[in-house]
């Protein structure tokens, strides 16, 4: 289901002055903006028909009809005890509160970039994973983390990738890249300078890449590929991205487990021999006193018999 308000939040930055007062309106008082007609709801946003339907393409609506229908769909399965929840946090919040708040932010930025997955956008992604020589993976600050987390899954398998930690190293990546390869960048915002300096060689050397940021149009959205959108309830109170990240680590979940399952044969056989087994403890204890230093460096022991010196 395309969730009309989600889209709509996540809009609001790149919303024109015409579209404002519909927009609003639209957040304010959705039960009520579900009765109106679309000439109707254009003079409660004191703009024009037009512009409501431009609106509805923007979301990615095919009009105002099809808009219409999802928002009615989504406020019949909204919960009524989920505004105390989405609280802001305070300063006055206990730790239960805050456990309580934080909690359910990020399960509903999970619900809510589910609202807003292209199911056809994640196919194409899967089949370039799947078609690409190596995956180059972009992404600064919070961005890097989920960079990372991604490099770990695809390393398991096998599937070759390219992770650097500095800009300056994203950025010889990027220059380094053929048509064979496939970008696949985090940038929540989407107008990360150095992302998308990164994103502008890719595009010289004909390299495509796949974007993963919040639903907006953005400069770096503007050049990928496919994008895959992510949303965030997040506090203004905080001290850096949270519900982004646990948006962007699913899509990242996701990816991963698609492609793995197109190969699962292969993917099966590389689990279990890049599988690290976890030692036995006593394995680790230390060495009796009684062995002498020349009979530890020499490696004498054997592991199967309680580390007694071999004879």
């Amino acid at each position: 289901m395309k969730s009309v308000l989600v889209r709509l939040r996540e809009y609001q930055k790149e919303m024109s002055v015409a579209e404002t007062g519909v927009v609003r309106y639209l957040l304010d008082t959705p039960e009520q903006a579900v009765k109106l007609s679309v000439h109707a709801l254009a003079e409660k946003g004191f703009s024009s028909s037009s512009t409501v339907i431009r609106l509805c393409h923007e979301l990615g609506f095919s009009g105002y009809k099809e808009m219409k229908a999802a928002l009615i769909c989504e406020l019949a399965i909204r919960q009524e005890n989920t505004r105390e929840k989405m609280e802001e946090i305070t300063e006055n919040d206990t730790l239960e509160q805050i456990v309580d708040k934080i909690t359910y932010k990020n399960i509903a930025s999970l619900e809510d970039s589910r609202n807003l997955t292209d199911i056809s956008a994640l196919k194409n992604c899967i089949d370039l994973l799947c078609q690409c020589r190596t995956i180059c993976l972009f992404g600064i600050g919070s961005s890097l983390l989920v960079a990372r987390d991604a490099y770990l899954k695809f390393l398991r398998i096998n599937k070759p990738c390219i992770l650097n930690d500095d800009w300056h190293s994203q950025l010889l990546q990027a220059r380094n890249m053929s048509r064979d390869d496939l970008g696949l960048m985090i940038s929540y915002s989407g107008r990360t300078m150095e992302m998308i300096e990164c994103a502008r060689t890719m595009q010289q050397v004909g390299a495509r890449f796949i974007l993963i940021t919040r639903f907006a149009v953005s400069p770096l959205s503007e050049m990928a590929d496919y994008n895959l959108y992510v949303a965030a309830n997040e506090s203004i109170f905080r001290s850096g991205a949270m519900g982004s990240r646990i948006s962007q680590l699913n899509i990242i979940d996701i990816l991963y487990t698609a492609y793995a399952n197109h190969n699962s044969q292969y993917s099966l056989s590389q689990w279990r021999k890049t599988h690290i087994s976890k030692k036995n403890p006593s394995y680790f204890e230390p060495f009796d006193e009684a062995y002498n230093e020349e009979e530890i460096n020499h490696g004498r022991f054997k592991q199967d018999d309680n580390r007694k010196p071999q004879s």
